[in-house]
Order: C-alpha cells, then sequence, then structure tokens
C-alpha cells in the first residue's frame, strides 16, 4: 500500500504485463538456485529424497517439487507457467511435439465409440491419427468444410465428444469465428479445441472466447528459432489434471534441452511476432499486385474470405502467406521456390529464418490428384513462412524468383 493510501487517494490501478514483460518474466522464480539471472538447465531423470518422511510428506501434502522426471522437471515448470501466462490460462502442459500433445488430448477425452468433428483444413497428420489410428479402438472421426457451421453442428450427434479445428487454418489460412465454434460446443455440450500455433497467443487467445483447450506446436513461432521440438496444452485446472496424469504415463514429455530452449526463445517472443506480422502483410500485399500471382491466401487482405472475422479476432496475422502461381504446372511452380535465394526449402513455420516450400512436394506428394484437390493442395501452391528478415529483402529476393 502506498503511503498516500490512508489519505483518502486511491491506490493506482494494477494492470495486465505488457507482452514483453510476462515473455521474460512469467512463471519464474524471481531468485533462483545459484543466483542465476537465466533457469538453470537440470539434466537428471530421478531427484532424491533426504529421508523416508520427505517421501511420504511429499505424496501426502502434494508438494510441487520433481521426482522422476516423466512426471516433470524443474525446468519444465517454469516454462509451463509462462506459457499459461502468455495465453491466459490456468494450467499448460508441455509435450515432446505438438503431435504428442494432441495425442494426449484425444486419448485423455475420447473412449470406445465417442465421436469426433473436425473442420477439414486442420493439420492432415492430426486426422491421419484420429481416422486411421483412434478408428481401430472404436473411436469416429466426421470431417467437415472449413467455417461451415451449420454443417458441423449437423454433424454433431449424442457421442460426440470433441471439436476440433485450427484457426488460422494451414495452409489456407482460413480464419475460425471462436464465438460461433464454442456456441455450437455449448449448445451440445461439447468440448472444443483450437489448434492456434499459426495465430499464436499473442495474435488470438481462444480461451477468452470460452474455447476449452488450446493447443500450440511450440517448435513454431513460440521456440522460434527452428532448434526445438516441443508442444503444449492450455486450459482451466480442472480441465488439465487428467490430461497432465495420462502424460506422467504416456511419457511423451520434452527434453530438458529443448524446454531450455523454449524457455529462452520465449523471451523475444513479441519482438518476433511484431516483425513477423509485419513482414506477412507486407509481403502478402507485394504478392496481390503481382501479375504472376493468381490468387493470395492471409487473413490481413481484404481479398480474404475471412478478412472480417480475422479483423474482429486477431491482433496480427502472422507470418505465413500462402499463394498460387498463374498459369503454373507443378515443375513450373517448383522453379520458382528453387530460385530464392534468403528461404530455405523445408517445412514447418514460425522462425526466424524464413522457410518456402511447395505443399505438393513437401506433404502431399504420394496423395493421388483426386485426393489433393479434396485437400485443396493446387500444383500452383506455394507456402512462404516469413523469418524476422527485412521485408524489402525477401520482397526483392521474390520478386526475381517470379520474373526470372
Amino acid at each position: 500500500m502506498s503511503n498516500n493510501a490512508g489519505r483518502g487517494e486511491k491506490e493506482p490501478s494494477r494492470r495486465e504485463p505488457g507482452w514483453s514483460t510476462r515473455a521474460v518474466h512469467a512463471g519464474e522464480a524471481r531468485q533462483k538456485p545459484t543466483s542465476a539471472v537465466a533457469e538453470p538447465l537440470v539434466f537428471s531423470s530421478t531427484y532424491s529424497f533426504g529421508s523416508t518422511q520427505e517421501v511420504i510428506d511429499y505424496i501426502q501434502q502434494n508438494q510441487q517439487r520433481a521426482e522422476y522426471a516423466r512426471y516433470g522437471t524443474p525446468g519444465e515448470v517454469a516454462v509451463e507457467r509462462k506459457l499459461a501466462a502468455l495465453e491466459g490460462g490456468d494450467e499448460a502442459v508441455l509435450y515432446a511435439s505438438g503431435m504428442a500433445a494432441i495425442v494426449g488430448l484425444f486419448m485423455t477425452l475420447l473412449n470406445q465409440g465417442d465421436e469426433v468433428v473436425f473442420f477439414d483444413e486442420c493439420y492432415h497428420r492430426s486426422r491421419e491419427f484420429c481416422v486411421r489410428h483412434l478408428s481401430r479402438f472404436g473411436v469416429v472421426t466426421r470431417q467437415v468444410a472449413a467455417c461451415q457451421y451449420e454443417a458441423m453442428e449437423a454433424a454433431i450427434t449424442p457421442k460426440t465428444r470433441l471439436l476440433v479445428s485450427e484457426s488460422p487454418t494451414n495452409p489456407h489460412l482460413s480464419v475460425v469465428d471462436l464465438e460461433r465454434f464454442v456456441a455450437i460446443g455449448r449448445r451440445h455440450g461439447v468440448a472444443t479445441l483450437i489448434d492456434a500455433t499459426l495465430a499464436t497467443p499473442y495474435n488470438v487467445r481462444p480461451l477468452e472466447y470460452g474455447v476449452d483447450f488450446v493447443l500450440h506446436s511450440a517448435t513454431k513461432y513460440l521456440g522460434g528459432h527452428n532448434d526445438l521440438l516441443a508442444g503444449v496444452l492450455i486450459g482451466s485446472s480442472e480441465k488439465m489434471e487428467p490430461v497432465r496424469k495420462l502424460r506422467g504415463i504416456m511419457g511423451a514429455i520434452a527434453n530438458p534441452h529443448g524446454t531450455y530452449l523454449l524457455q529462452r526463445g520465449l523471451k523475444t517472443f513479441e519482438l518476433r511476432m511484431e516483425r513477423q506480422n509485419a513482414n506477412g502483410l507486407a509481403l502478402a500485399r507485394f504478392l496481390e499486385q503481382h501479375p504472376r500471382v493468381e490468387r493470395v491466401y492471409y487473413p490481413g487482405l481484404e481479398s480474404h474470405p475471412y478478412y472480417d472475422v480475422a479483423q474482429r479476432t486477431m491482433r496480427g496475422f502472422g507470418g505465413l502467406v500462402t499463394f498460387l502461381v498463374k498459369d503454373a504446372d507443378w515443375r513450373e511452380t517448383a522453379a520458382i521456390v528453387d530460385r530464392v535465394r534468403i528461404p530455405r526449402i523445408a517445412p514447418s513455420l514460425g522462425g526466424v529464418e524464413s522457410l518456402i516450400e511447395q505443399p505438393l512436394v513437401m506433404s502431399y506428394f504420394e496423395c493421388t490428384p483426386e485426393q489433393r484437390r479434396e485437400y485443396g493442395i493446387p500444383d500452383n501452391m506455394i507456402r512462404y513462412a516469413c523469418g524476422i528478415e527485412n521485408a524489402d529483402d525477401l520482397i526483392d529476393d521474390l520478386k526475381q524468383a517470379l520474373e526470372a
């Protein structure tokens, strides 16, 4: 309390710390072991007790300390608290990868005979896990067109337990109206999951709309340096408790070094997102005006079908831009990808280095033409994931590749 508080003056109102303040400090103890400023990197598979009584106290008092690394590590605790603070959730559970996280949630929530409904632009490996593998255990997967809310509601049955979507989706960058999505789940008593990897907590916080679970591949923007694999689920403490317990059984934990890299990468989260949002918008605007480009998918452009939803719900629109090359077959499209000099040809996104790929080749090469049409992956599609390089350099480089 301030010295003036007793004189009838109001205390200053407390506001939520800014993004970079949270990214740097949230979840961390002010005074750390060995008095280090950086979070210590602890390599240990098991953690000792001083006596049998200490073990009993740990069990009976539910003490928050490390016991065995499969159930949690000291570095993991700080990262999970930081991620929960950034997303605005009670609790985060860290995994070895984004896929490990979504599989962990499916295995927690779904039983034999249950059903799950997807918007069909969700990550193809997530849908593949349900269609090919959960089906072996009697779980039914239904897929409807992205952002078709009436179709999603019509697909719900008394056995439906989970509604799933990305927002924005990859690579088409469709933006889900989170209020409508949540309303459908609540009307039918069905849990909701949003994979917000492409948005990040900086651009969208789905929990504020009432979504039950938020998923991130922390490999992407959260880690931000193309040097780690991690995933995270975030939600209320009540909902996350069984998720954490099953993770301890399944063992899909992040390794200590990856956790340390994620902790370090998060320190510059806001700074990177500001640059990648700006780079994505600049690149999208350039492409929209270029005569060799047929179409640009980017929610920050007025031409995007979900522009209004994006304007209403998103702070920024991310660094991922997808576009179609006019009158090009897959080999001509590949030649453009090969001619760029700055981005590397690689999957993934969200790192400081720009990446480029042709989805047909990188992710759908073994699919039939009919399957690719079903997935909305034409031969002339390019996906460009902006890093933090200077926008003018990215644009000049892409310009020469298009015009060569």
